[in-house]
């Protein structure tokens, strides 16, 4: 018989967090047609594109952050990271896109779960070693409950998309 630990019950609560952000995003970006993601979520805002791809650059800069190998996507970020929306602005093909989000957040959904609690509890590599020592909160968990948040930030902007 297994005993649940709390370190145990922490780390499925942010496991379950972020692969229901995700979901819930997925669910929405799937049930739009590529003309829907050209639409803007509300008059002179950003495109439903845009936070597609805005998203999966983010997750993509995650892989790094969390010690998990290289970028798949880095150049995303001039379009999606360090740009605002812009209907000029020649982003890959939705199928590309969507693509990259279903490959970007399988991989970290994989390694996530393969963690232990203090896999979990480890400095991210955007914090040195000095910084972590005074400053340990600033560790894996506390970066993928963080990016789970950004998720439903975005996801609460995209309820006023209109089909």
């Amino acid at each position: 018989m297994t005993t649940t630990t709390q370190q145990d019950l922490f780390v499925t609560t942010a496991l379950h967090t972020w692969e229901q952000s995700i979901k819930r995003a997925s669910g929405f970006f799937d049930g739009c047609s590529d003309a829907d993601l050209e639409k803007e979520i509300v008059p002179g805002k950003n495109r439903v594109v845009y936070l597609l791809g805005h998203l999966t650059a983010v997750h993509d800069r995650m892989i790094p952050l969390l010690g998990l190998g290289e970028r798949l996507y880095p150049q995303l970020d001039e379009l999606f990271i360090f740009n605002p929306d812009n209907t000029a602005a020649a982003f890959p093909p939705a199928q590309e896109l969507r693509e990259y989000w279903k490959t970007v957040n399988e991989l970290l959904a994989a390694r996530l779960r393969g963690w232990t609690p203090e896999d979990w509890l480890q400095r991210h590599t955007a914090v040195s070693e000095e910084d972590f020592a005074r400053e340990p909160h600033r560790n894996r968990f506390n970066l993928v409950i963080n990016r789970s948040g950004h998720v439903q930030y975005h996801l609460g902007q995209l309820v006023w998309f209109k089909k």
